[in-house]
C-alpha cells in the first residue's frame, strides 16, 4: 500500500464491515479497500438514496473489489448485524463531527457513546469478526494546544479536560474510545486498534458540503475568511489516515491507539501554501491578533475567551512516532495535502477566482 513501510497481506477471501460509509475518511477508506480487491459490507442510513451513494457504486465498478450497501442506524440496536455477517474486520467510522450544536448531549455524545455500544455489542453477537480498528479523534487524547506546552501529547495521554460546556466534541470521542476500550477488554473474541487523527484535510472521495474539514478549507478560499485565527492545531493526509486503518487491521501485532498527525500547524501556514500555488483566489494572507479575536471571538465567531487564550498563537506538539514504528505510515507534507484538497474544491467549482 502507498503510504506505509510495512508489509502486511491482505486477505481478500473474507469481507470487511466499514460504519458509515458516505463520510469522509470512510469514502477514502472504502476507496482504497477497494482498489486492493477487498468486499467491503458498507453500512449506510438508506440505501435506497442510490443518488447519494453513486459515487461509492462508481467506486466499486472500477476497482477490483466490490462493495455491498446495508441499512443500519448508530441508534437502532441490532441494525448492524446484517451488514457485519461473515466479516472479520469492522472499521467503525461512524461518529458525528459538529463543532457547533444546540444540544451537545444528544447530537453528540449520544450518537456517539451509544453508537459506539450498539456497534460493539453487534460484533460480540457475530462469532466472524476477529478485530475492529475504531476511528477515534486526537480529541480524546487533548482539548487544547496549550496542554502540550511541556510535553508532546502521545497516545498514552487522555482527554481531562472537556465538558458538555467547553469542547463537547472532545469529550464525545474521549467517551465513546473510553466505553470501546471497556468492551474490548470484557471479551476475548477480537481485539481492538484505534486511530487517533489530528484535524484531517486533503481529497475526499468526493466533496463534502456538511465535513467541517471541507467546510474550513472552502472559508480559506471562498472570500469568506479575511484573516487567519492564528491558532495552533495538527494535520493529517485523509489518505494516510485511510491507509492506518487498513494497516492497523491486517498488521498482526497493531495493537492499542494511534496518533496520525504529519505536522504541527495552523491556518496562516495552510494560508501561506495555497496562496503560492492558487495566487488568484482570495485566499488570506494575514493573521488576526489575539487582540482583535479576542474581542470578537465570543460574539462573532462563537468562540469562548478561554479557547481563545488556550488555543491563538499556541501550536500543539504531538508524538506519532507509533503509527510510522508499528503502522509504517509515511507522512506527505501537510502543504501538498491542503493543495490537493484546495484544488479538488476548485474542480468542483466549489471556490472561484477573485
Amino acid at each position: 500500500m502507498s503510504h506505509t513501510s510495512k508489509q502486511f497481506t491482505i486477505d481478500t477471501s473474507k469481507p470487511v464491515a466499514v460504519t458509515g460509509a458516505t463520510g469522509y475518511i470512510a469514502g477514502v477508506l472504502v476507496q482504497q479497500l477497494l482498489e486492493q480487491g477487498v468486499t467491503i459490507h458498507a453500512s449506510v442510513r438508506d440505501p435506497s438514496k442510490k443518488d447519494h451513494l453513486q459515487y461509492l457504486q462508481n467506486l466499486g465498478e472500477k476497482n477490483p473489489g466490490t462493495i455491498k450497501f446495508f441499512k443500519a442506524d448508530l441508534l437502532e440496536e441490532g441494525s448492524f448485524a446484517k451488514c457485519f455477517d461473515g466479516c472479520e474486520i469492522v472499521f467503525h467510522t461512524a461518529s458525528p463531527f459538529q463543532l457547533s450544536v444546540d444540544d451537545p448531549q444528544k447530537d453528540l455524545i449520544e450518537p456517539a457513546v451509544k453508537g459506539t455500544k450498539n456497534v460493539l455489542n453487534t460484533v460480540n453477537n457475530t462469532p466472524s469478526v476477529k478485530r475492529v480498528v475504531l476511528t477515534s479523534s486526537i480529541a480524546a487524547i487533548y482539548t487544547d494546544s496549550s496542554e502540550s506546552k511541556n510535553n508532546p501529547l502521545n497516545e498514552e495521554t487522555w482527554n481531562r479536560t472537556a465538558s458538555l460546556k467547553y469542547k463537547p466534541y472532545n469529550l464525545s470521542k474521549t467517551l465513546a474510545e473510553q466505553v470501546a476500550w471497556e468492551m474490548a477488554g470484557s471479551q476475548t473474541q477480537w481485539k481492538l486498534a484505534t486511530i487517533n487523527p489530528s484535524m484531517v484535510l486533503g481529497p475526499g472521495a468526493r466533496f463534502h458540503p456538511s465535513s467541517t474539514s471541507f467546510k474550513m478549507m472552502k472559508s480559506l478560499g471562498d472570500g469568506s475568511m479575511k484573516a487567519c485565527p492564528n491558532n495552533g492545531f495538527g494535520v493529517v493526509d485523509v489518505r494516510e489516515v485511510a491507509t492506518a486503518h487498513i494497516a492497523a487491521a491486517y498488521i498482526p501485532d497493531a495493537k492499542g491507539r494511534h496518533i496520525l498527525n504529519a505536522e504541527n500547524t495552523g491556518f496562516y501556514e495552510i494560508a501561506k501554501a495555497l496562496r503560492s500555488h492558487f495566487p488568484k483566489y482570495p485566499i488570506p494572507s494575514y493573521k488576526m491578533p489575539k487582540t482583535l479575536l479576542w474581542l470578537i471571538g465570543p460574539t462573532m465567531a462563537g468562540t469562548s475567551r478561554k479557547e481563545i487564550s488556550n488555543n491563538c498563537e499556541v501550536i500543539p506538539n504531538f508524538d506519532h512516532t507509533k503509527s510510522v514504528q508499528e503502522l509504517g505510515i509515511k507522512y506527505r507534507p501537510v502543504a501538498k495535502t491542503a493543495e490537493d484538497m484546495f484544488q479538488q474544491l476548485v474542480d468542483e467549482g466549489v471556490v472561484g477566482k477573485k
